[in-house]
């Protein structure tokens, strides 16, 4: 029924082509929600994703990668997106705590909070390649594949964000330390 509804939607079928995003919006808009962190630009870059994906369909070859093609161009969109919006303005804005895409009974709400705030201190490119090994579930060798990358450059960008992650989680610890040495 997918590669009808694929072959329907690329020869012009614009019903086809809304089934076939309908059953993965959701999804497509956890995304990039998680990776700009705000909802209002999240639907912008979906909907920017979604007319580049309607315009360039033709490009699909494989129906199989259909699903990778269009979270290539949506990660793409967000990544845009948010490097236009940081040369637009260098303030920081402090962003409202948004919870998971599902219900996550293993991690607290402390917890939830304390990993909310250090990825919002990353980079898009550090947010979008965690968003895609953790929440999609690639494998590195996907990731690279996704984004048009060597697989070495994919580790690599990987580990960078890994680290730049834990390194966000360090300086909140050290400042809630500092903190709570104040008060003292």
């Amino acid at each position: 029924m997918e590669r009808e509804l694929l072959a329907a939607a690329q020869h012009g079928d614009e019903a086809a082509f809304v089934d076939l995003i309908r059953t993965r919006s959701n999804r497509l808009f956890a995304i990039a929600q998680r990776i700009l962190r705000d909802i209002d630009r999240a639907e912008d870059a979906l909907q920017d994703a979604l007319v580049i994906a309607w315009r360039d369909l033709r490009a699909v070859r494989d129906p199989d990668r259909f699903d990778a093609w269009l979270n290539r161009v949506l990660v793409n969109v967000c990544i845009a997106q948010a490097t236009r919006e940081r040369r637009r303005t260098a303030n920081l804005r402090v962003l409202p705590v948004d919870g998971p895409a599902a219900p996550d009974e293993l991690v607290s709400i402390a917890d939830r909070e304390l990993l909310d705030r250090g990825f919002r201190r990353l980079p898009p490119e550090q947010r979008a390649i965690l968003v895609l090994h953790h929440f999609l579930g690639y494998a590195p060798t996907e990731i690279a594949e996704l984004l048009g990358i060597p697989p070495g450059t994919a580790r690599s960008r990987l580990f960078h964000a890994h680290r730049a992650m834990r390194a966000a989680l360090d300086a909140d610890a050290r400042a809630a330390l500092a903190e709570g040495g104040r008060s003292a």
